[in-house]
């Protein structure tokens, strides 16, 4: 499901597009502040953002700015009062896609949401998060956070693969025959238990990255 983290704190707008967003099949997550919604950008990335103007603490501009430096490929709508042609420079010179005026018509802003996924293929292809983890495809970096942890090519492979099926038990052999065996070199079982653990150790040992005993592993949102 599609995935949009909406920053507004005039609860009864925001309540209304996530009302009528979610009866369409989009998951709408809401947040008051410029600080709450990037602690949560730190544990997960949607596919997109909406953003506010006006924050309690802080403006969307300088918002916008941040989250295009930490996420270059996200899709960003501004949704806000302002709509002096000033501002909507301003919007897109920081880095929006989009700028939506208030009022508006739920359907338009429907319309633009899904308008602007078409074109940029959606970020959850490029962006990969589980927890506090997050595998960025389009750079091959990881993150535990915010900050960056340096992996070998096969812990980012294991990763990915596991980030690629979150929610779902990838076997051993499946993850050998992917990694390894598709490359032409056969390995044996013991590689993969000793790349896991290096990957754990430096991921911090995460929660979200579960052993199936005698199976395989998962990564799974905690909730």
């Amino acid at each position: 499901m599609t995935e949009i983290f909406y920053v507004e704190d005039d609860s009864n707008i925001s309540q209304m597009v996530k009302d009528y967003l979610e009866q369409r099949d989009y998951r709408v997550y809401l947040y008051e502040t410029a600080t709450s919604v990037k602690e949560a950008l730190k544990r997960h990335v949607p596919q997109l953002v909406l953003l506010d103007w006006n924050m309690p603490d802080g403006s969307g501009d300088v918002l916008c700015r941040w989250i295009r430096a930490e996420w270059p490929q996200m899709p960003i709508i501004f949704l806000t009062v302002r709509n002096d042609t000033r501002d909507i420079v301003c919007g897109f010179q920081n880095g929006a896609d989009d700028y939506v005026s208030k009022p508006f018509e739920l359907e338009v802003l429907y319309s633009r949401i899904g308008a602007l996924l078409r074109r940029t293929g959606k970020v959850s292809g490029s962006c990969l998060s589980c927890g506090s983890i997050t595998v960025d495809k389009s750079r091959m970096m990881v993150f535990c956070g915010e900050k960056e942890i340096s992996v070998s090519q096969a812990e980012y492979q294991l990763l990915l693969l596991l980030m690629e099926n979150k929610g779902k038990t990838v076997t051993r052999q499946q993850l050998l025959e992917q990694i390894w065996d598709s490359n032409g070199n056969y390995v044996n079982d013991n590689t993969l238990t000793v790349t896991m653990k290096r990957l754990r150790e430096k991921l911090n040992q995460p929660v979200n990255l579960k052993t199936i005993r005698s199976f395989g592993y998962r990564m799974e949102d905690i909730t």
